[in-house]
């Protein structure tokens, strides 16, 4: 029988890695628990003092950072991303070239609402507001950007034509009522940039194919056809983004490139499709991951990607004009 690089390896050295490796994970769970312990405080104290009458100017003011301006227009606590965006400000922070693909695409646009705008990645100098309904989210954005309404797409609190342009970046798959956030968008701006990505080209990669198929069927269900945006804004050009191999930002398909990434629990909680497959399902996917990383069998079927600089997983800019 063929011995295994394992069989071929000296006992004690292997030991000493595991040894060491248990070390690291035990650090990192400690540091990541009292992370999340601290997150959770904070969070609960932004909700606490909006609910006894603190503006968010004073909360934005008292914790440093940009929610100074907010108006508040949803109650506390509603968004979901109250419950899934804790990490954000670590873990999703904006590619420098999927921002030049996304700010080129806004042109010549002086001024701009950032509609579902998160903790600021890929948001740009001329946004005169941003709309964003957690407080979480918020609370992650960096001082010095545009002062933030607490409300949805559906409810964008600017005149009719206020804006140059809208921009939705990797947002649109959460909204409850998109009828209602693109009249709202064709409402206040004269043009639209969707950073979003086609579910029919995503399904093949190899990571939501191969190991998390339930994230592929979920997103099924919550992606939006390229074709519906086409259809909600006539006219719509379609622009491929390009994942870089070394991508920034922690969306779901930054590691491409990069698979044992996915096996660090703060790289997943910092990609909502992870949550939405339930604890069996990641621990077996991730074990199927381990074992084929070990084998050489990801390698085998995924090596030719190691050769690539960027990869084409379906994101896509969706640009529109209207007067």
């Amino acid at each position: 029988m063929a011995r295994t690089r394992h069989d071929r390896a000296d006992e004690g050295v292997l030991q000493e890695h595991v040894d060491r490796l248990r070390a690291a994970d035990h650090v990192l769970a400690w540091v990541g628990g009292e992370v999340q312990r601290a997150r959770a405080a904070r969070d609960e104290a932004i909700r606490e003092a909006v609910a006894a009458g603190l503006s968010l100017r004073q909360i934005g003011g008292a914790l440093g950072l940009s929610a100074e301006g907010v108006r508040a227009t949803l109650p506390p606590g509603s968004a979901k991303y109250d419950r899934l965006g804790a990490t954000y400000a670590s873990t999703r922070q904006a590619d420098p070239r999927v921002q030049a693909a996304i700010w080129d695409a806004l042109g010549d646009a002086r001024s701009v609402v950032n509609v579902g705008a998160g903790a600021g990645s890929y948001e740009p100098p001329q946004t005169i507001l941003a709309v964003e309904p957690s407080l979480v989210m918020i609370a992650q954005r960096p001082s010095g950007l545009a002062p933030v309404a607490v409300t949805t797409a559906a409810r964008i609190p600017l005149p009719d034509g206020a804006v140059d342009a809208a921009l939705c970046s990797l947002t649109i798959h959460h909204w409850d009522d998109l009828d209602a956030g693109f009249a709202e968008i064709r409402r206040v701006a004269r043009r639209v940039v969707i950073f979003t990505w086609d579910q029919q080209v995503y399904r093949d990669y190899w990571l939501v194919k191969d190991y998390f198929p339930g994230i592929a069927a979920y997103d099924d269900e919550r992606a939006v056809p390229i074709a519906r945006l086409a259809e909600a804004f006539p006219g719509a050009r379609v622009i491929p983004v390009p994942v870089p191999h070394d991508c920034t930002d922690g969306f779901l398909g930054a590691f491409w490139r990069r698979p044992e990434a996915y096996l660090d629990p703060l790289v997943r909680a910092g990609a909502s499709g992870f949550s939405t497959v339930g604890d069996q399902e990641t621990e077996e996917g991730l074990q199927r991951l381990v074992d084929d990383l070990g084998t050489g069998e990801w390698r085998r079927k995924y090596g030719h990607l190691l050769e690539q600089d960027a990869a084409d997983l379906g994101y896509r800019l969706v640009v529109a004009d209207w007067e």
